[in-house]
């Protein structure tokens, strides 16, 4: 829960409520809440008004965000580091294109 800690943390070094946060995003402050607990994941359109909202470097919300959804997937695999090998040697070449 890479991402909900760091904006929570973000959050609550600009002394901001969830509230506002919520209002900005125009969601309901429950469901801003359990993004923040790391319950719910935020949609991938959020991360940049986030990082608006609290002046944040958006790169580095989105690496965390998508970094939280690649542990997930492969959190209970006993190939797990090898799976994330192959993938970053097929990012790396991909990108190469």
């Amino acid at each position: 829960m890479l991402f909900a800690s760091k904006i929570r943390e973000l959050r609550e070094s600009k002394q901001m409520l969830q509230r506002h946060i919520s209002a900005a995003l125009d969601m309901d402050n429950a469901m801003y809440c359990k993004i923040e607990k790391g319950e719910r994941r935020a949609k991938r359109e959020q991360i940049s008004m986030i990082a608006d909202i609290l002046q944040a470097d958006p790169e580095e919300l989105l690496t965390l965000w998508l970094a939280d959804q690649v542990a997930e997937v492969v959190a209970d695999e006993s190939v797990a580091f090898e799976a994330l090998r192959v993938a970053e040697e097929n990012v790396k070449y991909n990108c190469k294109k």
